[in-house]
């Protein structure tokens, strides 16, 4: 590894998933199969003057740790198909950083409580970050979608294909 590029950075958790997800296989793997899953998202006390006007958003980003999932692996197989793809072109959890982002429905805010639906996250999962969901900044209407445009509709569930024999996988 080049070291010219190697930065110290200190990232701690602003709070902790709740959901029902106890662990990867069988769970959602992106929150559009995710719909009823819900769930709280509970922001440490530190924290909690930031969501201060995000309960005017329909859904909102949750940046947050894959804190289960096995070592990172450059080439995989997505859980939607079988041919091994570059990392880079997936959203497998086996990441050098393993920083996950899913956009979910905002039901409500109640104290340090944000209420969400469209959870693929599982409980316990450390939260990086929120961020608001715009569509005039997040919706981009496009042509292409690589390998992910040739597979057939499959169910979006987890299996144990990311998950380490001594930990259970996000």
């Amino acid at each position: 590894m080049n070291t010219e590029y190697d930065i110290s950075m200190k990232i701690s958790p602003i709070g902790v998933v709740h959901s029902s997800l106890i662990q990867a296989d069988g769970a959602p793997i992106q929150p559009a199969f995710a719909k009823n899953s819900k769930g709280i998202v509970e922001i440490y006390e530190p924290y909690r003057q930031g969501l201060k006007d995000l309960e005017g958003f329909e859904r909102i980003w949750l940046l947050y740790w894959f804190h289960k999932v096995s070592a990172p692996r450059l080439i995989v197989k997505p859980f939607l198909d079988n041919t091994q793809r570059g990392l880079f072109a997936t959203r497998a959890p086996a990441r050098p950083n393993p920083i996950g982002l899913s956009s979910v429905r905002l039901l409500s805010i109640e104290g340090g409580s944000i209420h969400v639906d469209g959870l693929d996250i599982l409980d316990g999962t450390p939260l990086l970050d929120i961020k608001p969901y715009v569509s005039k900044f997040d919706c981009y209407e496009v042509k292409r979608n690589g390998w992910i445009d040739s597979v057939s509709d499959k169910q979006g569930i987890a299996d144990k294909r990311f998950c380490n024999n001594d930990r259970t996988g996000d």
